[in-house]
């Protein structure tokens, strides 16, 4: 290639873009900085491979206790639904009647709503299901609500058909509203409220700007992306994520650009390097992945195919990462620093993400070794379900009053 040539690809803001938008690029920028922390040369953590096999061993523990035939579900929102053996949302799909593309619509809506309002709820808030009597708080409480949410029709434009989630309905969704039916209160606090409101308004903005994934007419609504992905009888997990980022990516709140394009959950960090406008960005895609978990079984249940699951990543969230630097797998080179707050953007939480989902790979690659077994038998999302999402909650509490992470971080509700 010519040096005028050279120059105009690097200056290309649309390639620069499509370095990053992929799970591939997630991988390999977060192997850079794990291969570095390796080799000693990150400002923030220390990384520590004697300590590895203890996490590995940690995980797979969590795995025979919470599924002791081994046979582990995928990571998704769908497991936050299940309560003492019952399918809440199984059994409200039921009771309406849904099948066929009206419950794959119906699954996608509830999916992505859900998995939106996921980010951390802080401490002090919790939800009370009258149905069950259950008084949950963090991801299994926000699922909760979000479930009823979703049930009592607040979402929806036809009174006759309350499953759904149009756009014209999120749009018009106020924080108020979200308040009221998630509970809060001054003495039940929701960190971050107003984002998680205007996310769904920014979802209901984005679906009605691409008419040809999410529907032109009448029933415009997000979970229709279902019934286009599932116009093919096989896709790849990877298809799933690149679908929502090519479509959902500007509601996320985005500082890092490339020109005046949003590129979602990114951060910056120096080690890093590329000769285009992507240099020194690392992406994570945390919720879009998470959602992309988590529209693979109602995908499977329309009758489309999901194959190569591992093409997606670990998630870059606080419980992934806290257990690594609960069990010394990392550790701050300045111990003081976790006693500080930190935006999400810092360069201190943008290096712990990312040592996060390169360690990930390496814990499932162990955990398969310690149980015999493989990735198309004991895949990543089945080591996060298993696995590490929980390992991380339970050394958590036997470490921090009210098992909070190691870190002190602060969420805006659209990241963590």
């Amino acid at each position: 290639m010519s040096a005028p040539a050279s120059q105009a690809a690097a200056a290309d803001p649309a390639a620069a873009v499509h370095d990053i938008m992929t799970p591939e690029a997630v991988r390999t920028r977060c192997g850079e900085i794990l291969a570095a922390g390796l080799d000693g040369e990150l400002t923030w953590f220390s990384v520590d491979p004697t300590r590895f096999k203890e996490t590995a061993e940690r995980v797979v523990a969590e795995i025979r206790t919470n599924y002791p035939a081994l046979d582990v579900p995928c990571h998704s929102r769908w497991r936050h639904f299940e309560f003492n053996g019952v399918d809440l949302w199984a059994e409200r799909a039921a009771q309406a009647g849904l099948d066929g593309t009206a419950l794959a619509a119906a699954a996608g809506d509830l999916a992505i709503i859900s998995v939106l309002l996921d980010a951390g709820a802080g401490p002090d808030w919790a939800y009370t299901d009258t149905d069950t009597g259950l008084r949950l708080g963090r991801s299994e409480g926000l699922a909760l609500a979000s479930l009823r949410l979703f049930e009592a029709g607040i979402l929806s434009n036809d009174p006759s058909d309350p499953l759904r989630a149009d756009a014209d309905a999120l749009m018009a969704l106020t924080p108020e509203q979200l308040g009221e039916a998630f509970q809060v209160t001054p003495e039940n606090p929701l960190v971050g409220l107003e984002q998680r409101a205007g996310l769904l308004g920014k979802l209901g903005q984005a679906v009605t700007g691409r008419p040809d994934v999410f529907g032109a007419t009448g029933a415009v609504r997000p979970g229709n992306i279902l019934l286009w992905l599932g116009t093919r009888q096989s896709i790849q997990a990877r298809d799933i994520l690149i679908a929502l980022l090519d479509t959902l990516t500007e509601i996320w709140p985005s500082p890092v650009r490339i020109g005046d394009i949003p590129l979602g959950d990114v951060g910056r960090h120096p080690a890093i390097s590329r000769t285009n406008s992507s240099d020194g960005i690392v992406p994570f895609h945390k919720l879009s992945q998470w959602l992309s978990y988590s529209l693979i079984e109602p995908l499977q249940q329309s009758g489309t195919t999901v194959t190569d699951l591992d093409g997606l990543t670990g998630l870059a969230e606080y419980r992934n990462g806290g257990l690594l630097i609960d069990t010394g797998a990392l550790s701050l080179k300045d111990p003081a620093l976790s006693e500080r707050a930190h935006p999400p953007s810092s360069e201190l939480i943008v290096e712990w993400r990312a040592l996060t989902v390169a360690l990930l790979d390496r814990i499932a690659d162990d955990a398969r070794a310690i149980l015999g077994m493989n990735a198309e038998t004991l895949p990543l999302a089945s080591v996060l379900q298993g696995g590490t999402w929980s390992a991380g909650r339970r050394i958590a509490t036997e470490l921090r009053d009210g098992g909070g992470p190691p870190l002190i971080i602060q969420s805006d509700a659209t990241v963590f």
